[in-house]
């Protein structure tokens, strides 16, 4: 750049750059992975117990290299037939179902207690380094054991997330579920302004992480995934029809006095939406709740379902 201002070196340094083998330059032969490197240079081999994958990608994962291997899929029988359910997405609840009859909602509150712990961290490390000189060796200790802590949180996160949307999606399959339908909360965060404390809440939500689990797992299982526009579904009463913005947790509604979980009215209201139908008529069942622990397999693992594959 000193000498032509107008260079645009790489993003990143060459040892964190990722190489690919294409299935010209992949064998797999007496239980090795063999990666050809070209003419002239030795390959790369590697133990391996599985069979020949189609694209090899060598890159850097944090604090080491990692070898990733993607493998082709026998296209999916889509499910023919089967109901609908409606998804609200939240900061709150992970995420809100409801399939015109049942109201389930996977609670997110451990994960907000992983999120909340990752900022007063952040803080806190933040504090003690704008204390020492850039490059020091205390510096420099300190930097190496705030990305430990927050890769282990990072890790801790993913886990939840991925059991979470494994065992709802799990459920939806054997519940029969044609169509899943996902309140679109895509620009929430451009037209929302709640003050600093609201703001990093709805800013850090997982939701685009969620949806994106949620769909291709079910995606994987021939289920069809459908974004639906959610604008006022947590106030429109679904009986009535009448708009009130619900303070708390439970939703009230002024005009027929409907009470239902404020999430969960999103919830049906996005199934309604979707399905082009009118209010609902009757007194809904209550919800059931989904609770996460940590160290907790997938309900789906336990029950003995069928297993989501590949995840």
């Amino acid at each position: 750049r000193k000498t032509d201002p107008q260079t645009k070196p790489p993003y990143r340094r060459r040892r964190y750059f990722r190489v690919q083998w294409k299935p010209s330059a992949i064998r797999v032969r007496d239980g090795n992975l063999i990666l050809s490197n070209g003419r002239g240079n030795a390959p790369l081999v590697v133990p391996w117990r599985w069979e020949a994958p189609v694209l090899v990608e060598l890159g850097w994962a944090d604090s080491a290299y990692e070898l990733r291997a993607v493998y082709s899929r026998p296209p999916v029988e889509p499910v023919t037939e089967g109901g609908v359910v409606g998804t609200d997405l939240g900061e709150v609840h992970l995420a809100v179902v409801h399939d015109g009859e049942r109201t389930t909602i996977y609670n997110g509150r451990e994960l907000r207690a992983k999120r909340q712990y990752q900022n007063k961290l952040k803080a806190r490390l933040a504090a003690k380094l704008s204390r020492l000189q850039k490059g020091s060796r205390r510096w420099r200790k300190l930097q190496r054991s705030m990305r430990k802590q927050l890769r282990q949180l990072d890790h801790q996160i993913w886990d939840i997330l991925h059991k979470q949307t494994t065992t709802l999606v799990s459920t939806l399959h054997a519940s029969r579920v044609q169509t899943v339908v996902i309140g679109d909360v895509r620009d929430l965060r451009k037209r929302v302004d709640y003050g600093p404390a609201a703001n990093q809440r709805i800013h850090q939500m997982v939701s685009g992480k969620v949806r994106w689990l949620i769909t291709y797992k079910a995606e994987r299982l021939g289920m069809r995934v459908e974004l639906q526009d959610e604008a006022y579904t947590s106030q429109e009463c679904p009986r009535c029809g009448c708009r009130h913005k619900p303070k708390g947790r439970v939703y009230t509604c002024p005009a027929c006095e409907f009470r239902f979980h404020r999430d969960g009215v999103g919830a049906i209201n996005i199934r309604r939406r979707y399905l082009g139908r009118g209010p609902v008529v009757g007194v809904m069942a209550s919800p059931t709740g989904v609770r996460w622990h940590p160290h907790q397999c997938a309900r789906v693992a336990r029950d003995e379902r069928e297993r989501i594959p590949a995840l």
